[in-house]
C-alpha cells in the first residue's frame, strides 16, 4: 500500500524529538520508516517544530546555539542563525510563519523564562515576552492562534502544574486551568482544538514514568482524563497525523524505547 503522508522524527541520544510534514490530504497508511540526512551536529533534549514544510532542531545537549533546519524535499540541512542563548529541555512551536522556542535550562540545569522567537525570511532572533513561571522539560502547543505552555520543572526542583497562554498580538502571557497530573517530559499534541497532555515522568526521574493522557478544552478552560497510553514513558513525542496522535521513543531506567503508539 503506497504511503501519501509522511510522519519525519528526529531521534536523539536520551530523547526523541519529532514532527511531521502532511504531503497530500489523502493518507492510507504509515508502513514503515525511512532514514534521512543526519542532522549537522550530534545532539539530544532538542526543541524541535515544523513550520512550511521544514523542521527545526534548536539547542539541545551538545548543540549549544545551533538552529539546523531539515528540507525533506530534498533530503538536505542547512544552518540558521544561532539562538540567542544556550538552552535545553525547551519546547518549540510554530506560529504565523515563526518558530518559537520557549523555557528549558541554561547554565546547567536553571529552569529559564525566555521565548525566543525566529524569523525564517529574515533569518533573526527577536525575544518575546517572558514566561511567568520559568521551567525546563515542559510541553507546548497552539490552540486558535495561542501558544500553551504545560508542566515542566520550575526552580523548586518540583514539578509545575503551569498552564499559561501566550497571545501574540499583545505579546502577554496569562494562566489558564493548571495541568491536573504536574510532570515533566511530557509531550503535547493538538487535535480539533483540543490539547493534549500525554505521557511524562514525575520530577525528573524517569523511575517514575506516566501513562497519562489529559486533554483540555480550551473553550471551557477544562481538562478531563482521557484513555492512558498502553506504555507508561517520558521523553517521549507526541505528534500528530491525519487527527491521530502518534507516540514515539522515551526513556526508561532499563534504555529507550522503541515502541510507537496511536491515540
Amino acid at each position: 500500500m503506497a504511503m501519501k503522508s509522511r510522519f519525519f522524527g528526529i531521534v536523539t541520544l536520551g530523547a526523541l524529538a519529532a514532527t511531521w510534514l502532511v504531503a497530500s490530504n489523502s493518507v492510507q497508511a504509515v508502513v514503515q520508516w525511512t532514514e534521512g540526512a543526519p542532522m549537522p551536529s550530534s545532539r539530544s533534549e532538542v526543541a524541535v517544530a515544523e513550520l512550511d514544510g521544514k523542521i527545526y532542531v534548536a539547542g539541545g545537549f551538545g548543540g549549544g546555539r545551533a538552529l539546523e533546519i531539515y528540507d525533506p524535499a530534498s533530503d538536505r540541512w542547512t544552518r540558521g542563525a544561532p539562538m540567542p542563548g544556550t538552552i535545553h529541555h525547551a519546547a518549540a512551536v510554530a506560529l504565523d510563519g515563526r518558530l518559537i522556542v520557549l523555557g528549558g535550562y541554561s547554565n546547567g540545569w536553571k529552569p529559564v523564562d525566555s521565548v525566543y522567537e525566529y524569523n525564517p525570511g529574515a533569518d533573526r532572533w527577536r525575544e518575546l515576552a517572558a514566561l511567568p513561571t520559568p521551567r525546563g522539560a515542559l510541553a507546548a502547543g497552539v490552540i486558535e492562534g495561542r501558544i500553551h505552555a504545560i508542566g515542566g520543572v520550575g526552580s523548586n526542583r518540583q514539578n509545575s502544574a503551569s498552564h499559561e497562554v501566550y497571545d501574540p498580538e499583545r505579546n502577554t502571557w496569562e494562566s489558564r486551568a493548571a495541568l491536573p497530573t504536574p510532570r515533566d517530559h511530557l509531550s503535547a499534541a493538538v487535535v480539533a482544538d483540543r490539547l493534549y497532555a500525554i505521557g511524562g515522568r514525575k520530577n525528573g526521574s524517569y523511575a517514575h514514568n506516566l501513562d497519562v493522557n489529559e486533554a483540555y478544552d480550551a473553550r471551557m478552560d477544562r481538562w478531563e482524563t482521557r484513555v492512558p497510553m498502553p506504555t507508561p514513558r517520558s521523553g517521549i513525542s507526541a505528534v500528530v497525523l491525519n487527527d491521530r496522535v502518534y507516540v514515539v521513543g522515551g526513556e526508561a531506567p532499563e534504555g529507550t524505547f522503541d515502541e510507537g503508539e496511536v491515540y
